[in-house]
Parts: C-alpha cells; structure tokens; sequence
C-alpha cells in the first residue's frame, strides 16, 4: 500500500506500448503478463518516476482533466497499489 508520502517508480524492465488513441499496454517481459492501459492510466504511470507522490499526481491530472471525479484520489491510489502488488512499480532506495 503506497504511504501519502512516498515517492513510487516504474520497474524499468516493464514496457510500455502507447497506441495512436492514448491507451496503452503494459508488458512484463519476466512473467509474460500484459495490462492494458487507459489514458488516464497511462498518465499516471507516466508520472510514476520516483519525483511525484499521488498527491502530486492527482494534481497534475487535475490540469490536464476536465469535470474529474470526486473520487479520483482513491482511482490514482488504488491503481498505484495494485501496480504495486504485481511488481510494476516499487521504490528507490534512499
């Protein structure tokens, strides 16, 4: 579970795929398992650099999206920990 203030990364042996309209697939080349990717997700992942917490995440998605839920901050956590719970992302060491 992704604490409010950490920072989490991608795994860097994950690839990512972006498709012409913005969804995307996520491939794990270790397990052969792929994920697709709505562009909201995609965003998200794409901020997943180890600089931003959700918090910051969700406010940038604040900028680029209109009419955002009101529970967009548990969709931007919840995603983050199921990246988490299959290995997609983690942390760096300090």
């Amino acid at each position: 579970m992704v604490h409010s203030d950490q920072k989490p990364v991608v795994n860097h042996l994950i690839v990512l795929r972006e498709e012409f309209d913005g969804w995307a697939v996520l491939f794990d080349p270790d397990t052969g398992e792929a994920f697709g990717l709505n562009p909201v997700s995609v965003f998200i992942w794409k901020h997943l650099d180890g600089n931003n917490t959700a918090a910051d995440i969700l406010q940038k998605l604040g900028k680029e999206c209109k009419n955002m839920p009101d529970d967009a901050a548990d969709y931007v956590k919840k995603f983050i920990d199921q990246l988490l719970e299959k290995g997609l992302v983690g942390f760096e060491a300090q």
